[in-house]
């Protein structure tokens, strides 16, 4: 079958034991799956290696043997337990038995008294049936509980692509997804789900969001170069169930479902053990101990019985009474009842209980390892800080807009969001003119979009900014280039045009000879390279994606009204240009996180960040957030403070730690063990989702009760 690839767990990192032996071997199993090599073959290696032409795809006839010898492109099902059986469970499973047994015991007792005496007591007749009928309802009311919240969960699966458009026999078809079969060349646009792991073979403009696979909240360029050892972090593979954001691709299938990084990663997990809940562990307890005393009292009174001469059936009747006496018969009732309460007030603040033993789970949890894209963060580029005029300025990142605002009357600043507003290809989708600008939906790159608000929010109107002045030319941003540029027909000017840039900090700079300050333009010297470097420095090291924007007023002598830029063959000038600052885009904290971050604290609960995001953005929100608190330093925060070596800081007096992925891929049990012992706040960053699973193998090691957030 495919192909696959993805980061390595180190085999001592896995767990131990022997419920663990199962996952171990898969671990295992998908290593030895694992081939690192897709990404670097050629286009000819690739075509040998699948047998199919890059210009006409596979032949019908070859796909149709494909998908006979290798199975629909989906994902194989975890097995399911029969309804039957989980309605059994309820009725019969943990504290229903110990009612039971107290019920037949019951029915025994009336059934020897009805065929000792003419007129039988009704008491264990009635308590009996009282206790079937408690047993009953409560397994009843538990199992339309967690049969409700299993179809809604039910519901969500619609994140498999259900069409894909593939070229056999040089013809383009619109097939379902599960017709997909390896070696096909699939042609993916934005909007599209990927439908299988493909080898880009040619792009244009093309980003995938993998931060269902990664936690990266930044799309990815995905292009046919090969760029990084790790096939998760080179450009020329996109995964399956991710999605393509803008721009189109080509790509070769080189693993199909369970096959894929996002099949073997959901085999692995399917795979689990699942542990006893801690109720259900105290429950069990509690009925050992309750057994043992009914069983030891009954005995007890039912040998003094003989001793004091009753018959054999009253001693036996007696012998019932007592161990249906110290059965607790409204406990599974009561349990039942305050568990269903706290899941309906769950609820209503829109989380879905599927087991309602997780309820009084969450209440005994004492570590939280949390995702943090999305969960921490709003999912949602936006810009955080902006340098012109050789200042820093603070953008309003709040959900509600109830931040900070900055003088916006410096002609810098209307020249730098101009060309925030035209160097953009980000567009708002249309009939949302009621909703706030900040929450609103577009159509384009993260990073662009948040330019588009951010200038629509400050500035006014973008749409009638790019009206007022019409683009004529564009060279769209590549990895070449590292520059976005495009040009206008001024508004205000009748033949002048004016050339827009944003980019890499670094590569605007360098095409630029001025820099404006406060309106006007002078020469970039040593003293403003060094404001420069300064400020590209602070807003980086603050875990933001920082872009650099400038822009050129062309000759109307030299290009008038109508001239044919040709963007192939430049016939405009891309150097010379004007400097106009520093924009930083960041995915901000979500308002209500810190205070729970504050609130798990002091429940003695530890807060673990375990994200695919890069380490500087992963401390940087870490902070913001409060799971590494003002004033606890890292191993490197030590190390720069005393300008040392990192090899001379004893780790364990850093009480924060950021971890990165590929450390953590050659890491011992015993290592990571000792991290998160020693270590109160810690962040995992740059890592897989196998790695995060080992992680969290790690946490209950420590014998806490986890949750996990995604």
């Amino acid at each position: 079958m495919g192909k696959g690839y993805g980061h390595e767990s180190s085999p001592e990192a896995a767990p131990t034991g022997g419920k663990r032996k199962k996952k171990d071997k898969d671990l295992d199993e998908l290593k030895k799956e694992v081939s690192l090599d897709d990404h670097k073959l050629t286009l000819d290696e690739l075509s040998t290696r699948y047998g199919v032409d890059l210009a006409r795809g596979l032949t019908h006839k070859r796909a149709m043997e494909i998908l006979a010898r290798d199975g629909p492109n989906a994902l194989t099902p975890p097995p399911t337990t029969p309804e039957w059986v989980k309605f059994c469970k309820q009725l019969f499973g943990g504290f229903s038995i110990l009612l039971w047994i107290g019920a037949i015991l019951c029915f025994l007792a009336y059934s020897i008294q009805a065929a000792t005496e003419d007129e039988p007591v009704n008491d264990n007749l009635y308590l009996g049936v009282v206790l079937s009928a408690v047993v009953i309802i409560t397994g009843c009311f538990s199992y339309y509980q967690e049969a409700k919240s299993s179809r809604i969960m039910d519901s969500f699966k619609n994140m498999v692509p259900q069409q894909a458009l593939v070229i056999r026999d040089g013809e383009k078809l619109q097939i379902n997804a599960e017709e997909v079969v390896q070696g096909d060349l699939v042609e993916i646009k934005g909007g599209d789900r990927v439908p299988a792991d493909l080898r880009i073979i040619s792009s244009s403009g093309c980003k995938v969001d993998n931060s269902s696979l990664t936690g990266e909240s930044e799309p990815q360029t995905r292009s046919p170069e090969f760029t990084h050892e790790n096939p998760l972090e080179t450009r020329n593979i996109s995964f399956f169930s991710t999605n393509c954001v803008e721009g189109t691709a080509h790509g070769i299938v080189i693993a199909t479902g369970d096959h894929t990084v996002m099949g073997r990663i959901a085999t692995l997990a399917s795979g689990l053990e699942v542990g006893q809940t801690p109720i259900n562990m105290e429950i069990e307890h509690f009925i050992h101990i309750i057994t043992g005393v009914a069983i030891f009292l009954g005995m007890s009174f039912f040998i003094l019985s003989i001793i004091l001469g009753y018959t054999w059936l009253e001693a036996v009747i007696f012998l019932i009474g007592i161990i249906v006496a110290n059965v607790p018969e409204g406990l599974l009732a009561t349990v039942t009842v305050c568990l269903t309460l706290t899941a309906k007030r769950m609820a209503r603040k829109n989380c879905l209980v599927k087991n309602l033993e997780a309820v009084e789970t969450l209440g005994s949890t004492s570590t939280i390892c949390s995702d943090k894209t999305g969960t921490l963060t709003q999912n949602r580029m936006t810009v955080a800080h902006m340098w012109f005029d050789n200042q820093i300025h603070e953008a309003d990142t709040t959900e509600d807009q109830s931040g900070c605002d900055f003088d916006k009357s410096s002609p810098t600043w209307f020249s730098l969001s101009r060309v925030g507003g035209l160097c953009n290809r980000a567009v708002f989708k249309a009939g949302q003119e009621e909703i706030p600008i900040r929450t609103r939906d577009t159509a384009g790159d993260a990073s662009e979009s948040a330019l588009l608000k951010c200038v629509e929010i400050l500035s006014g109107n973008v749409e009638t900014l790019r009206e007022n002045n019409r683009k004529v030319a564009e060279i769209p941003f590549n990895s070449t280039n590292k520059y976005q540029l495009s040009i206008h027909e001024l508004e205000d000017s009748p033949t002048g045009h004016l050339l827009v840039m944003k980019g890499a900090p670094e590569r605007i700079l360098d095409r630029c000879s001025t820099i404006m300050i406060n309106g006007e333009e002078f020469p970039i010297d040593d003293d403003w390279m060094d404001a420069f470097q300064g400020a590209y420095m602070e807003l980086g090291g603050l875990g933001e994606r920082v872009l650099g924007f400038c822009h050129l007023f062309l000759s109307p002598s030299q290009f008038p009204r109508g001239f044919e830029f040709d963007c192939d063959d430049v016939n405009f000038p891309v150097n010379q240009l004007c400097f106009l600052g520093l924009i930083s885009m960041i995915d901000p904290p979500r308002a209500a996180v810190p205070d729970a971050v504050g609130k798990c604290r002091s429940a003695g609960i530890k807060v673990i960040m375990v994200t695919g995001d890069h380490p500087i953005t992963a401390k940087a929100i870490a902070k913001g957030v409060g799971i590494i608190s003002e004033g606890n330093e890292t191993v490197e925060d030590i190390a720069e403070r005393l300008n040392i070596p990192l090899s001379q800081v004893n780790p364990r007096e850093a009480k924060a730690c950021v971890v990165h992925g590929s450390d953590l891929k050659d890491m011992s049990a015993e290592y990571l063990d000792d991290i998160l012992r020693n270590h109160t706040e810690i962040v995992f960053a740059r890592t897989s989702p196998q790695q995060k699973l080992i992680i969290v193998e790690g946490c209950q090691r420590q014998v806490c009760v986890k949750g996990v957030t995604d």
